[in-house]
């Protein structure tokens, strides 16, 4: 069985300013160390939230190379982390489209595990309007990550509301899911739909989100959370930008599942 440790969550109201963003990141990734993680999450969008849809088009990199990637690896390898790079705009087939990638790197800043985002969200109603897939190209692959920390599922915001990508990758001992909810959506659904997840999948669930008014107009939701295997919340941040933190205990994962073995109660499989 796994150790436990500390797992952190970043939450951030990223701008149009792509080292601007990434100057804010370090900080808050230096204080997620000092509180003893061992592995932190960025959310989605932490390096930019643009002016306009086209913007993260226009800053994208190819996979592997890159002022972006760079400075998550110097991030991960200064604060000795294990770091999720919320989503980095990669290059794709199309030209004037992204893939929408997290990025999973070690302490030594290597990236162990690429996960593009399969669900692109759209979205009508009181005066707003989204379509991720005019400016994203959606990713093929469920991911599972298999670390000494932890098995990590990933999934990136939209995501979150399609249970059966993740029953694909079960079982797993952690959730992860970087997020820019809207203020609208997360209200009425964020929480409810995070349990959920980690109820079903009896799997802590780290959720990093942005949490306020961006320069560009739009109010995201925040409270990121984390979330233990039978639906209980442990730390949450309602908005504004910070860091929270709690303990992942492989322990609670065995006693969750053994007490109440749904998984293996599983019949479509």
């Amino acid at each position: 069985m796994k150790q436990k440790f500390i797992a952190a969550s970043v939450q951030m109201v990223s701008t149009c300013d792509v080292a601007a963003n990434l100057a804010k990141a370090d900080p808050l990734l230096g204080e997620a160390a000092a509180r003893g993680a061992s592995l932190a999450v960025l959310p989605e969008y932490f390096c930019l939230m643009g002016a306009k849809d086209t913007d993260k088009v226009a800053v994208c990199e190819p996979f592997g190379d890159g002022p972006i990637q760079q400075a998550l690896s110097d991030m991960a390898r200064r604060h000795g982390l294990w770091l999720l790079g919320g989503t980095v705009p990669l290059q794709c087939e199309d030209a004037d489209k992204v893939y929408n990638t997290s990025l999973l790197l070690n302490p030594a800043g290597e990236t162990v595990a690429r996960y593009d985002k399969i669900h692109l969200f759209g979205f009508t109603g009181q005066g707003e309007s989204y379509c991720e897939s005019n400016t994203i190209r959606p990713g093929q692959a469920p991911i599972k990550a298999e670390t000494p920390l932890a098995d990590i599922a990933l999934g990136i915001c939209y995501d979150l509301r399609f249970p059966e990508l993740f029953r694909l990758l079960a079982p797993f001992d952690l959730l992860i899911l970087p997020a820019a909810f809207t203020a609208t959506t997360g209200q009425a659904h964020w929480e409810p739909l995070l349990r959920a997840r980690a109820i079903e999948n009896q799997c802590y669930l780290i959720a990093s989100a942005q949490g306020g008014r961006h320069e560009n107009g739009r109010q995201t939701h925040g409270h990121s959370m984390i979330i233990d295997p039978w639906g209980r919340i442990l730390a949450q941040l309602p908005g504004g930008e910070g860091v929270i933190a709690a303990e992942i205990d492989p322990e609670l994962i065995h006693s969750v599942r053994t007490g109440l073995p749904a998984l293996a109660h599983r019949v479509i499989r």
